[in-house]
């Protein structure tokens, strides 16, 4: 498994657009072919920073997504409102415990 973890900072008037647009398109992203969880956070010292943390089933899934139709609709949407460059990280779950 393949856990995806992406940084983002929005400009403070386009965060009720990102919210909103994820809204729109949560489910379809987390129902992609291998993708396994989706979860959306937001950071409590900075309101701009949010993250995304989600399991995919190998990079290769990763990867169908980030060259699908889909994807490149979500980015065309959410890039533009980034105030700082992206940054994102493909880890290995070595442990998890509940």
């Amino acid at each position: 498994m393949l856990v995806r973890i992406v940084k983002m900072r929005f400009r403070e008037k386009e965060i009720s657009t990102f919210l909103s647009d994820f809204e729109n398109v949560k489910d379809n992203i987390r129902h992609f072919s291998g993708c396994q969880f989706l979860e959306l956070y937001r950071d409590q010292d900075d309101p701009c920073i949010f993250f995304t943390y989600s399991y995919w089933d190998n990079t290769e899934a990763l990867n169908n997504y980030r060259h699908s139709d889909l994807f490149k609709g979500v980015w065309a949407k959410t890039k533009p409102l980034f105030s700082d460059k992206p940054e994102a990280w493909s880890v290995d779950k070595l442990h998890s415990l509940l």
